[in-house]
């Protein structure tokens, strides 16, 4: 990792980073702070495949728009880390049933209900990858990210995201109003929702090469390895909700509003209101800010 951290305690020391001693070290990290670090609610871990394929799986999670997650560890670099989460994934999509009963009993029957199978994910995190790893990410139709993690003296750990694939579903199209009592205004309205919703995916997904795009009925997610960014249609404008914190920017009326704890779907504690191209444009900044956040 290129990141230099110091210690300015007592003038200027550098915090040299470092690997763990030993695998489930990582393990236990990441387990006790999975939805901060990862965007991933903590289900089980060391979670057995039973006697036929006998093996256990490191972590089970559920992320924020209810896709299954296996998180696989590693202390260093294992270039078997990938096909033994693959396998795993594939154990997982044979146990559907086990895996939503695992969910009612730890997150309750809504969480339950709502699994999004359409989009599992991988998640692998070791000390570092092969270029071979690289490269494999890309050839598989499976979510996968390489998260390298470093530990920085006894209170830090530095997580940086190598390599993200996402399995891209079909985007649907959303119906217009048609018939012939619906007057013209509406159908220019809907119209120019239509295109200013087009215009803001494109965007969305043109931050970056990471960007993945998760449907859910209710809302978009725009995720790197945890969301940054969730569209909501609404008649007259379209609701995005960012993982940018509503403190560090300047909150306008009838443009941005801080959130938090008021209910909402998808996730992120500012909404900014999308009405025109010129909202769009005015939004950029945060959008890129909101990205940046969700490294």
């Amino acid at each position: 990792m290129g990141l230099k951290l110091f210690d300015t305690t007592s003038g200027v020391v550098e915090v040299t980073p470092n690997l763990a001693e030993v695998e489930a070290e990582v393990q236990s990290l990441i387990e006790s702070g999975m939805d901060i670090m990862l965007g991933v609610r903590f289900l089980a871990t060391e979670y057995s495949t039973g006697p036929v394929h006998g093996g256990r799986i490191d972590s089970l999670g559920l992320d924020e728009n209810g896709a299954p997650v296996i998180v696989e560890y590693k202390r260093a670099t294992d270039p078997g880390v990938i096909n033994q989460g693959l396998f795993y994934m594939a154990w997982l999509m044979d146990h559907r049933t086990e895996f939503q009963a695992l969910v009612r009993e730890r997150l309750g029957p809504t969480a339950a209900s709502q699994v999004l199978w359409s989009a599992p994910r991988l998640i692998c995190i070791a000390g570092d990858f092969t270029r071979y790893d690289l490269h494999a990410v890309r050839e598989h139709r499976r979510s996968i990210d390489l998260v390298r993690y470093r530990l920085y003296g006894k209170h830090h750990v530095g997580l940086e995201t190598v390599a993200s694939v996402a399995t891209q579903g079909k985007v649907s199209s959303r119906p217009r109003r048609r018939g012939a009592d619906a007057s013209v205004p509406v159908r220019r309205a809907c119209e120019a929702m239509a295109e200013l919703a087009a215009a803001v995916d494109e965007v969305l997904l043109g931050l970056g090469g990471d960007v993945a795009k998760v449907e859910r009925k209710q809302y978009d997610a725009y995720q790197r390895l945890r969301n940054f960014a969730c569209v909501t249609p609404r008649q007259d404008k379209l609701l995005a909700y960012l993982k940018a914190a509503p403190t560090a920017v300047d909150l306008v009326p009838g443009f941005t509003r801080d959130v938090t704890g008021l209910g909402h779907h998808g996730t992120g504690d500012l909404e900014v209101q999308l009405r025109s191209d010129k909202d769009l444009e005015r939004a950029m900044d945060l959008f890129r800010l909101s990205y940046d956040a969700a490294a």
